[in-house]
């Protein structure tokens, strides 16, 4: 599906994937038909097919998404800007000199945005508090129309229960480390996630980030995973595809509550969370149903926490998911590439951003976990002034979505993914539904 470059041509992938020299063109803008240049090698990638190079008859008319490529320009910020919007992004960052290390880039920010400040700390708890409260009252309140628009209001607010735990994990909500694993735990217990499991798991996301197998988040999908049986390759299909924006839902049952995916040393505080998320549910879930019903904790707590899963799945997908951002091996993996270059930055609707902590502007997370969420702005615009041509980011739209949905799937070494429907065209109806039913709109 590749094609190596070695003259100045106007290359393009179209249904048939063949090279166009000098046939009619019918431009279209389309995530099923896009090319892509490999930084290192110069690589086009086509998404739909995995065939030979057919010659084409002359003037025939091909619709595809056309790329100009030229061997002198592949890093050009023309080209990388085409890439961009056929991919929606805002930007696409050029690649990291090998020499540069992640002290380096640590080094050039302030050193006030590590400073923990308890004020500002206890602020977002309150904020997550009551809009949380907020939300309960709404759909208490809520005719059966109004419902969905509570639910997402109050799925939003839980997710900042999420991030505030997610700073104790870090040790940046307090100074006083026994407060932050109570504080932690504590906001973990509504969206029944043991708080230590993953702290340990997620610890390793960082140290590994975009490392394959090693990286505790997702990662792309082993081909030969892919192709053990039938009923796996569509559980797959279907995880990766239409039901992705839920797939924190598996990773959680599958990460956090397995004692045998621990280190011995560990076993005792993972044992300690469980308890007190199985706890929870053995009180709360009964006192809920006591009161509301069946339908009133599907109502009062399901569907929130569905719409947390939501949340979860999407920032953590986009936030280093993208066709052109590379997993590598062990031996061939740079820290800085991966936590800088690797990491999206996207925003989202200020309410969002504002129920949520900021836990969307994940680049300066990444290169420093030791960074309070009230602090991540702050540092991030010291990284755009200091490193800006190499960062991804994007403003959350419906082609970024489409792009890592329909195209991210198996893992490739040249190409970094293969689309499913690639791989087994026959059995990819979830992808084509994907294609033919999300917008396009960027």
């Amino acid at each position: 599906m590749a094609c190596k470059i070695s003259n100045s041509l106007f290359l393009c992938l179209g249904p048939s994937q063949r090279p166009i020299r000098s046939q009619t063109i019918a431009i279209h803008s389309s995530t099923a038909s896009i090319c892509h240049l490999k930084w290192d090698n110069l690589l086009v990638k086509g998404i739909n097919h995995r065939k030979g190079i057919i010659p084409l008859r002359r003037n025939k008319v091909i619709q595809a998404v056309a790329v100009p490529v030229r061997p002198s320009s592949a890093d050009s910020a023309e080209y990388r800007k085409q890439l961009a919007e056929t991919y929606g992004f805002r930007q696409i960052g050029e690649p990291l000199p090998d020499n540069v290390t992640l002290k380096d880039v640590i080094d050039t920010l302030p050193r006030k945005v590590f400073e923990i400040d308890d004020v500002k700390a206890w602020t977002s708890v309150l904020i997550s508090v009551t809009s949380y409260a907020l939300g309960i009252f709404m759909i208490s309140k809520a005719p059966w129309y109004l419902l969905p628009l509570a639910w997402a209001w109050t799925g939003t607010a839980i997710t900042g229960f999420f991030v505030i735990g997610h700073d104790c994990a870090h040790k940046s909500f307090s100074k006083n480390k026994l407060l932050e694993d109570i504080v932690g735990t504590l906001a973990f217990l509504p969206l029944i996630y043991p708080y230590e499991p993953w702290r340990f798991k997620h610890d390793r996301h960082h140290a590994k980030t975009n490392m394959l197998s090693e990286d505790t988040a997702w990662h792309p999908v082993w081909e030969k995973e892919f192709e053990t049986s039938p009923f796996l390759r569509k559980a797959i299909m279907f995880g990766y595809g239409p039901f992705r924006p839920w797939m924190s839902i598996a990773h959680w049952l599958i990460w956090h509550f397995d004692l045998n995916k621990f280190r011995p040393n560990e076993v005792k505080r993972v044992k300690i969370s469980l308890a007190c998320v199985f706890a929870f549910m053995a009180i709360g879930w009964p006192l809920i149903i006591y009161k509301t019903g069946i339908m009133g904790w599907i109502k009062f707590w399901l569907m929130p926490w569905l719409g947390y899963h939501f949340w979860m799945s999407t920032f953590t997908m986009v936030h280093h998911t993208a066709p052109h951002i590379p997993f590598k091996h062990s031996d061939e993996w740079n820290a800085a590439q991966a936590q800088l270059n690797g990491t999206v930055h996207c925003d989202y609707p200020r309410w969002i951003e504002v129920l949520c902590h900021d836990i969307n502007v994940h680049i300066p997370h990444h290169v420093s976990s030791r960074i309070p969420s009230y602090n991540l702005r702050a540092a991030h615009k010291s990284i755009q002034e200091n490193w800006g041509p190499y960062l991804n980011e994007a403003t959350w739209n419906w082609r970024l979505m489409k792009t890592i949905m329909t195209v991210c799937h198996v893992y490739d070494r040249e190409q970094n993914y293969i689309g499913f429907d690639e791989l087994a065209p026959n059995e990819a109806s979830p992808i084509t539904f994907l294609k033919r039913v999300m917008p396009d709109y960027a």
